[in-house]
């Protein structure tokens, strides 16, 4: 290769590093995902160690999806042997909002430490504003501490005209500050309009249940790609329905008055 050659090489190389394109662009300057909480727990159970954790994820990309984030649980027993390692697929987190999530692993060896990371997320361009994007209404809570377990039952509705197929229901267990202990999770499916489907959590993973004070509730699309949301969102959300007046109309229209024509010029 001679002196030249070399010269349209390096300068081809440098055209080519400048020619981003404004998607290219845009998705640089998107902010990535912020982990909000984060808590683990470790319990003996039957068949050996019951590994328990819960999260929150938020986006502050106000048109951007956040999608196949991956969160990789890791436990080392007290001598820094990995005893558990498990990658755990999250939901596609929606524009300027937030994922809560939860999982739980046995181990057959005792852990001391639970680290959890985080696989970047891809972006995906929403198709329509942040408000198309309603949260699906849960209702009839009843919640039920036990010594060993924490039992919630409840119903989740949908605001979006075309069917849910499946959605994924998480509970945030919380004490009484507030401090997040652990959840669970459950899926319900074929959620229609003017219908509710019922779920049932029956959470044992918690070392101490009789400090949880309450439960935060909420439910999603599954799935780790946006495409389930966008299309619900895209199929549009149900009106509510207005009330009936039960005042008597006006005897007389008080709207505007008639005014007299003055006279024309030509």
């Amino acid at each position: 290769m001679t002196y030249s050659t070399r010269i349209v090489g390096v300068l081809a190389l440098l055209l080519l590093a400048g020619c981003s394109s404004p998607e290219q662009e845009q998705v640089a300057a998107l902010k990535p995902l912020s982990v909000v909480e984060e808590a683990s727990s470790i319990l003996k159970g039957n068949d050996g160690y019951v590994v328990n954790w819960a999260g929150v994820l938020s986006n502050s990309n106000p048109w951007h999806f956040g999608e196949h984030v991956v969160a990789t649980v890791t436990a080392k027993d007290a001598n820094g042997k990995e005893v558990v390692r498990m990658e755990q697929p999250l939901d596609a987190v929606p524009p300027a909002g937030s994922l809560s999530f939860t999982g739980q692993v046995v181990a057959t060896e005792k852990p001391a430490k639970v680290s959890i990371q985080y696989r970047p997320a891809e972006w995906r361009l929403a198709g329509r504003i942040v408000s198309a994007f309603a949260p699906f209404p849960i209702s009839d809570v009843l919640t039920e501490g036990k010594s060993d377990s924490y039992l919630i039952t409840g119903y989740v509705g949908t605001p979006y005209r075309l069917p849910a197929s499946s959605l994924a229901v998480t509970a945030l267990l919380r004490d009484k500050s507030g401090k997040l202990l652990g959840g669970g999770s459950t899926f319900v499916d074929d959620v229609r309009v003017g219908g509710k489907r019922r779920f049932i959590m029956n959470i044992e993973s918690v070392p101490d249940a009789k400090k949880i004070a309450k439960a935060d509730l909420v439910a999603r699309t599954w799935g780790s790609s946006s495409r389930p949301y966008e299309e619900l969102a895209l199929g549009g959300i149900v009106q509510e329905r207005t009330v009936k007046p039960t005042t008597a109309p006006f005897a007389k229209d008080r709207g505007s008055q008639s005014v007299a024509a003055g006279p024309v010029r030509p």
